[in-house]
């Protein structure tokens, strides 16, 4: 007879569904829905049912019938029933399979085993088919995510790499792209799974495919991620099981243009929970945006009359106010700053909170019974007070919003009647008011957001990626949860339609035996709720147009209707619950708010009311309705509104190609690493997933190619093996000859029936363990006759050593008799000769003692004596030492301190400059007008200074004309005395005597002999002055020769003062270097050209009064100098200055043009140095352009190499320009110099060019000291090339140069990394050989086959390598460069294959490390004839995967432990690396297993601490595209070059204005 089957796999939320198809099976061979139950047997490993894990592996221990014993890994012992016992894979891999297809036990502990396991790994994504199952691991894994992962899915076939949520992505884009079909995404899974951020990955992925930049500069991937915040504070919502639930489905449509481009994006959102604004539950929280508002600013809260949340009765209804750890107010100014970045105005943002704050006033009216029947009025004034906000914030009538909450206006064909409202209908009216006005908030929000995004109207395709909540099934079940299952009911069905394809096409492809049946879907569910009439929701709305239905009558109508339908169920103890059985079970429903919940009128008083707002956007929300329904008011209800929407959604869907991705929440606790199988059950089960697991046990759950069928099971038929019949044959003829009947072979794979799985198994077992006997009989056999042989051979060696043993014991006894006897005589003579030495050495040793003690006190004595003279002595040297060197140091401490105080202040000086370019350009020119002034003024003073040297050298010669005047003048005075006295003398002789001489003479005698006494005392004087003179001299000698030494040791000291300075000099010149570089980048990033014409025409500066402030004082005077003297030789300087700024000639026009199209041209080489590099080099050192502040020489040289290398794929071009670029740049490194670097003085280095000015400038005050100007060309102490003093343009064209050399560099190692990346692709998994070939012996002849294609890919890759390098031999490019190319090549084929080998499990295997080992060692062979010059450690940058096949590689892993692993065989790779390796790896030609499961635990705890350590968990190399040298690395690497003998090219060779390249040749 036939039987059905029902194929299984994930819904759009990831659930199971079952699709019925007509397959032929004997009716004697129907199974049990999981496995057989004969198939288990005593030593067989199972499941069991835990009641803390829900399933638990062990090994059945003993069977009594249908009493299965089974000893469990947590060490209990479960008695159960063999029919609740399902068999357990025990060679399923560590670490999991990607698919659940390929799981060979497909049931529910299988399937919840395989997610835990995966799970534990960080492998959150699995598959089960083409559905993707996402697990939520509550932290972040940055290595799933990156630009890396995305290159890697980018293009790859579904499967091929690890589930991923980008292949999901990538499959709906390939299939866009090559079909011209729209597709979608479906996301879905119950609150705190993760949809939300799944979406966000999804959209990523599709920007980086198609992206293009949007408005502003933002994609159109941020513009929709910008928007998450807006629409998550009025969308989403606190629930029961999550913080953050969103309230809404949200279907983001991404739309592309014809070439694949992302061209616009709509966010269509559906199914709002509108009754959630009025009515909650505990504990659970009303829409974001209420509590926002009631944490704003109190300026906002003041102006909206807002307070606490607790006194509103929109948000008082639950006892949740707060989220644990969300700042409300924090994230109120944040959804502002959202809203500000989407294109929302402040007025807007304004009338937005200003409608959020009326409904929380307008919930807080209250009505009490009016004076009339059925008519209610205000309760109080607190309601009269709400009401009047509530008027104020929309801007209308508060009479006419009282009059619409109160009271309705009916319209009949003869009058228009007024009616009152009772409390219960008018509190029903302002419930549906604030409803009706947050939709439509929400709405405008939503359109909103669409305008600033930007949609492509004539975008033919799009992706679209829905964000909807899943099946929710509560304690407490209301209106909104069934709306909710409403919808996945109806998505339910819309997958079982796409599963039933898929199935169906993958049957057709099989080409198995099947018919089609009949399609078994939700559709009787899906009629009890929606058919009208007579559906659930038609109920609920014929009950809410009659006002006196209640709940219970509403439940009454229900239980009559459906009281036959099988998926309604009327519960026994209550009278107003109703239970629907849904595809995922059963869920009971309470029916007493359905009616409340359920009425949305379009009131045409509420209408009319918000439509004459005086505010704009009030106005806007409700436009003027048609004349036709403002007459009266329209019954809507929410659930035909939310039937409308979910009819919309759906019709999108099937215009487009489904994909689905089911996200699953692992535990409640919201932590990481924390699986809880009950939790993940229940989803799983409401999925569907568990449900359709059973029913497709009825059909072929188990499904194996040809290649894994025949490896696992060959062994149960080996003779089959032996011939040369197809894969098809061979596993027909295992299945015929094991007797399972049922089963179907397809054109790639063997389909089994449920049980047959398991059956193979066991047969397979019996084999493998009779296999297992026969070898234990031959090894016991083996042991027992070695154990006989060597028990034999043990007796007759113990006999010959016993009887050696006796002959010995005998000797030793006869020997040890004569030894004794020699003993004793010897012993006696040592005694006596013993006693005799030792009172001789007794006596000498007594003497010697006395002796010595008293030889020793002497010496001791003078000893001391010494030392404490030597102590006296080093103390008082040590204590002047000391003290002069705590002076010495405390000074030059003050010193240091003191310099860095002035270090420091000039740092911060500049630092402040630095801040602001505008201070910075403004710093420049005042620095500039300073220079001038100042050169002026030191022309002027050097002309002063001429002046005042002539005059003082007047001034000399008429004061030396006065000095010999007056010499002259006091040698004739003192001759004219000389004669005088003379004339006296002779006067006194010739005198006659006299009678009164004699008085005379007395008083001269008098005279005489008072002046002898002075001249005695003077004398006594003069001796004791020469005496104190002598004992000055004396000390003065002995203090000059103490000064003698002083000096000496200050000598030393100031030598080494000088080599410091010294050294501190060279650091000061080399930063110097650096600052004015730093300062030519400043200078461009402010767009100063270098030939500003503020440089050209100078203003006139006047020279001020010279004060010690500003240094240059002369001999101490200060003189003043006015403008007007100084007016006319300002112009004439300045129109000198201005005369070589304007001479450039024509003939230099001609020369620049002729030397750019020379260089425009192939030039070439000579003597292995490039032409270009040389003649452009000596063409700007001679025409001085380094030097000039204004050129175009540089600009149009880099303007040609840029053209010439733009859009350049040629590798032998840009090798051309990279060895011209390297040795110009070389060039330039060794010639330029910074200004200011050569003319620091020993004192303090003052910079002398224009920007070494300006950093000197910045560093000191305006009032330093002045500059010096000195010629900068010097020439160097290393080479023969002459140092110049670079100016701006020179600089600049030096970065520009390095800028291009970079990008040249970055092009040729790009060129080649394209070239060589699909070889690699080719290289990494090695050709498949079948398990039957390996069987029939041709293993050798197939490896070798493979080998040989392999080695062919890598063999091209060794060929691009050779072909690269010769381009760069023959282009001459530095050694040094294209060491470092071939580094980064290198490092390149390490990551792409690294990386591949742990994405691609089919690549982890022993026999692909063989063919990717086999491939490296080309590799290394083509680095050894390369030789190191131009390998360098390309080699070594392969370490990560040459250690990683090495592990693949080796044999006996399980006895490895991890320290040997991590030390000895992969040192390099993290554990993260190795973890990853030893999960996946699997033995395609032993069988043998990875890692000892102590091993993984290991490495398990270690990833777990690494991960608590904020360390990366990261598993992924990273391309590194950096560039990895330096200017200084270039100059640092290459040889000095001599470019005088580099003869000019033809074209400039016989031109006049070139002729000094000649001269210079010859």
């Amino acid at each position: 007879m036939s039987d059905s089957l029902s194929v299984w796999t994930l819904s759009p939320l990831g659930r199971c569904i079952c699709c019925t198809v007509k397959v032929n099976v004997d009716e004697d061979n129907k199974t049990h829905p999981y496995a057989a139950p004969d198939n288990i047997v005593v030593g067989s490993h199972v499941w069991v049912e835990d009641p803390v894990l829900a399933w638990v592996d062990g090994e059945v221990s003993r069977i009594n019938g249908q009493e299965v014993h089974v000893h469990t890994t947590n060490g209990k012992t479960v008695v159960t029933n063999v029919s609740k016992v399902l068999p357990k894979d025990t060679e399923a891999p560590p670490g999991g399979v990607d698919d659940m297809t390929k799981l060979s036990y497909l049931h529910e502990p299988g399937v919840l085993q395989n997610l835990a396991t995966r799970y534990e790994l960080n492998e959150i994504y699995t598959y089960t088919g083409n559905i993707l199952i996402a697990v939520n691991p509550f932290q972040r894994l940055p290595h799933l995510y990156g630009t890396h992962m995305m290159e890697q899915y980018k293009g790859a076939a579904f499967g091929e790499l690890s589930p991923h949520v980008f292949a999901v992505a990538d499959v709906a884009y390939r299939a866009m792209i090559n079909e011209g079909k729209s597709n979608s995404i479906l996301v879905s899974g119950e609150s705190g799974a993760g949809k939300t951020e799944t979406t966000k990955m999804l959209m990523q992925y599709l920007a980086y495919l198609g992206g293009r930049s949007g408005t502003e500069g933002r994609t159109v991937e941020q513009q929709v991620l910008e928007s998450n915040p807006v629409l998550e504070a009025f969308g989403n919502a606190k629930t029961v099981r999550n913080n953050n639930s969103s309230r809404f489905g949200k279907f983001v449509e991404i739309q592309f243009d014809k070439s694949g481009r992302i061209s616009g994006a709509a966010v269509r959102t559906y199914l709002l929970e509108r009754s959630r604004v009025c009515q909650i539950s505990d504990p659970e929280r009303n829409y974001h945006c209420f509590y926002l508002l009631c944490s704003a600013p109190p300026e906002d809260i003041e102006k909206y009359k807002l307070g606490n949340p607790r006194s509103f009765h929109y948000l008082n209804q639950s006892n949740c106010y707060q989220l644990d750890g969300v700042n409300d107010a924090h994230e109120y100014l944040a959804t502002r700053r959202a809203m500000d970045i989407v294109g929302i105005s402040e007025p807007e943002q304004e009338a937005i909170f200003r409608v959020v704050a009326a409904i929380l006033h307008l919930g807080n009216i209250e009505f009490a019974k009016g004076k009339e029947i059925d008519s209610s009025v205000l309760k109080d004034e607190k309601s009269r007070f709400h009401l009047k906000m509530t008027a104020e914030l929309l801007m209308c009538d508060e009479k006419s919003l009282e009059d619409a909450l109160c009271r309705r206006v009916m319209v009949t064909p003869e009058e228009v009647i007024t009616r009152d409202l009772d409390p219960v209908a008018a509190m029903i009216s302002r419930d549906g008011l604030a409803k009706t006005i947050y939709s439509r908030l929400f709405d405008w929000l939503v359109d909103k957001i669409n305008v600033s995004i930007g949609q492509d109207p004539n975008s033919k395709s799009l992706i679209g990626v829905l964000d909807i909540y899943g099946f929710e099934s509560f304690k407490s079940n209301s209106f909104e949860q069934f709306c909710i299952n409403f919808t996945n009911e109806k998505l339910q069905q819309h997958f079982n339609q796409h599963v039933f394809k898929m199935e169906q096409e993958e049957y057709t492809k099989e080409e198995i035996n099947w018919s089609y049946i009949e399609f078994i879907d939700n559709q009787d569910v899906l009629d009890l709720i929606e058919k009208k009439p007579g559906g659930i929701i038609a109920l609920l709305d014929e009950a809410c147009m009659f006002p006196k239905s209640t709940h219970e009558t509403f439940a009454q109508k229900l239980y009559q209707t459906f009281a036959k339908n099988k998926r309604f169920i009327k519960p026994k103890l209550s009278r107003t619950n109703f239970i629907i059985s849904h595809y995922a079970g059963e869920v009971t429903y309470q029916a007493d708010l359905f009616l409340d919940k359920n009425k949305d009128y379009v009131v045409a008083e509420h209408q009319d009311l918000l439509n004459a707002s005086k505010c704009p956007f009030v106005a806007g929300l409700f436009p003027r309705l048609p004349e036709e329904s403002s007459k009266s008011s329209k019954f809507s209800s929410i659930g035909t509104r939310f039937k409308q929407q979910l009819q919309a959604l759906m019709e999108t869907l099937n215009s487009t190609e489904p994909h689905y991705i089911r996200c699953v929440k692992p535990n409640n606790v919201l932590k990481p690493s924390i699986f809880e199988n009950f939790n993940v059950i229940q989803q799983l089960r409401c999925g569907g997933v568990l449900e359709a697991i059973r029913i497709s046990c009825a059909g072929y759950p188990t499904r194996r190619t040809f290649y894994e069928f025949l490896h696992r099971f060959g062994v149960l038929a080996p003779e089959v093996l032996d011939g040369n019949s197809d894969e098809v044959v061979e596993c027909k003829k295992i299945l015929d000859k094991i007797g399972l009947k049922g089963y179907q072979i397809g054109k790639t794979k063997v389909f089994l029936r449920a049980g047959q799985m398991a059956e193979l198994d066991t047969r397979r077992a019996v084999v493998l363990g009779n296999a297992a006997r026969a070898i234990q009989r031959q090894i016991r056999t083996h042991i027992a006759r070695k154990e006989f042989i060597a028990l034999r051979k043990a007796a007759i060696q113990l006999q010959s050593f016993w009887r050696g043993e006796v002959a010995r014991q005998l000797y030793e006894n006869m020997r040890r008799d004569a030894a004794a006897v020699k003993v004793q005589k010897n012993l006696r003579k040592y005694l006596a000769r013993k006693s005799y030495t030792r009172l001789r050495s007794s006596s000498i040793a007594i003497q010697t003692g006395l002796r010595t003690m008293a030889a020793r006190n002497e010496f001791r004595f003078r000893k001391q004596t010494k030392a404490a003279i030597i102590i006296q002595a080093q103390w008082r040297c040590h204590r002047d030492y000391s003290h002069y060197k705590s002076l010495k140091h405390s000074a030059i401490t003050y010193q240091c301190a003191w310099r860095q105080r002035i270090a420091r202040r000039e740092l911060r000086k500049l630092k402040m400059a630095a801040r602001e370019t505008g201070a910075l350009k403004e710093a420049k020119d005042k620095l500039e007008k300073r220079v001038e002034e100042l050169t002026w003024r030191l022309q002027l003073e050097k002309r002063l200074r001429t002046d005042l040297e002539e005059a003082k050298a007047l001034e000399v010669a008429k004061l030396q004309d006065s000095l010999h005047a007056m010499q002259a003048q006091v040698e004739e005075a003192h001759s004219l005395l000389v004669k005088e006295r003379e004339a006296a003398r002779k006067a006194i002789e010739e005198a006659p005597p006299v009678i009164k001489e004699t008085p005379v003479l007395v008083q001269d005698t008098e005279k005489i002999d008072a002046l002898s006494a002075e001249v005695e005392n003077l004398k006594v004087l003069l001796q004791s002055e020469k005496q104190r003179a002598d004992d000055t001299q004396r000390n003065f000698v002995e203090a000059q020769e103490e000064n003698g030494k002083l000096v000496k040791k200050l000598e030393g000291a100031e030598g080494k003062v000088d080599k410091l300075q010294d050294s501190l000099q060279r650091l000061e010149e080399k930063l110097t270097n650096l600052e004015s570089e730093n300062q030519v980048l400043r200078q461009q990033s402010l767009t100063m050209s270098p030939t500003s014409k503020a440089l050209a025409v100078r203003p006139k500066t006047t020279i001020i009064q010279r004060s010690p402030e500003n240094g240059n004082i002369l001999n101490g005077e200060t003189k003043a100098i006015t403008d007007v003297q100084l007016a006319t030789p300002v112009q004439r300087e300045v129109e000198v200055e201005e005369k070589p700024q304007k001479s450039l000639n024509e003939k230099q026009q001609e020369n620049q043009d002729l030397l750019i199209k020379c260089i425009s041209q192939d030039l070439g080489f000579a003597g292995g140095k490039p032409i270009a590099a040389c003649i452009i080099y000596k063409c700007l050192l001679h025409w001085r352009s380094f030097e000039v502040e204004r050129t175009s020489v540089f600009d149009r040289i880099i303007q040609n190499i840029g053209s010439a290398i733009e859009a350049q794929e040629s590798n032998d071009v840009l090798a051309y320009w990279l060895s011209n670029a390297s040795t110009l740049l070389l060039l330039l490194q060794r010639t330029l110099k910074a200004t200011g670097a050569a003319s620091m003085t020993p004192q303090r280095r003052r910079s002398s060019s224009l920007f070494g000015r300006i950093s000197q400038g910045i560093r000191a005050s305006p009032q330093s000291a002045g500059f010096s100007f000195i010629n900068g060309r010097m020439i160097s102490g290393m080479d023969d090339l002459r140092q110049v003093e670079a100016k701006y343009p020179a600089l600049l064209f030096k970065q520009q140069l390095t800028a291009y050399l970079e990008k040249i560099y970055g092009m040729v190692r790009d060129n080649l990394k394209k070239e060589i990346s699909p070889l690699l692709g080719l290289c990494i998994q090695a050709p498949r050989t079948s398990r039957a070939s390996l069987v029939k012996g041709t293993r050798s002849q197939a490896n070798y086959e493979a080998q040989k294609a392999l080695i062919a890919h890598w063999q091209s890759i060794v060929k691009s390598l050779n072909n690269f390098l010769k381009t760069l031999k023959a282009n001459y490019v530095p050694s040094f460069l294209v060491r470092k190319v071939f580094n980064q090549i290198f490092s390149f084929i390490n990551v792409q294959l690294f990386n591949s080998l742990l994405l691609r499990r089919e690549c982890c295997s022993f026999s692909n490390g063989e063919y990717v080992k086999a491939g490296l060692a080309e590799l290394e062979h083509w680095c050894y004839e390369a030789t190191e010059e131009y390998a360098g450690s390309a080699w070594d940058e392969l370490k990560h995967i040459r250690q990683a096949v090495g592990f693949l590689v080796i044999h006996q892993k399980p006895k490895k432990t991890l320290n040997e692993i991590t030390r000895d065989l992969c040192p390099v790779l993290s554990i993260q690396q190795i973890y990853r390796i030893s999960t996946m790896y699997w033995d395609d030609k032993y069988g043998t297993h990875s890692v000892s499961s102590e091993v993984i635990s290991s490495m398990r705890v270690m990833m777990t601490e690494d991960n608590n350590n904020a360390v990366s968990s990261s598993f992924l190399l990273d391309d590194d595209s950096s560039i990895p040298f330096s200017v200084d690395d270039i100059s640092k690497s290459l040889e000095q070059i001599d470019i005088s003998d580099i003869d000019p090219p033809p074209l400039i060779r016989e031109n006049s204005g070139f002729m000094f390249l000649s001269q210079r040749s010859e």
